[in-house]
């Protein structure tokens, strides 16, 4: 029983961390996206994409929480 404790750990911290990661990181690019869209409108779609990419980051730690659980099974 206490091996599934560890996995739920484990799972946690994966997507927890990743998620923090990036938070920090997209609050960073969105200052600078608003500021870039504040003197020219015209970056819209560029700071959108580039405020998007960071989401990549969560959904690597989501695939890993969901590894770690099935190889714990």
């Amino acid at each position: 029983m206490a091996e599934a404790g560890l996995v739920a750990i484990g799972a946690g911290l994966a997507l927890g961390l990743s998620a923090i990661a990036a938070g920090m990181a997209e609050q960073q690019i969105g200052a600078a996206a608003v500021g870039a869209m504040a003197e020219k409108s015209e970056t819209f779609g560029r700071g959108l994409i580039l405020t998007v990419i960071p989401e990549t980051i969560v959904i690597f730690g989501f695939v890993m929480a969901f590894l770690i659980i099935g190889i714990a099974e």
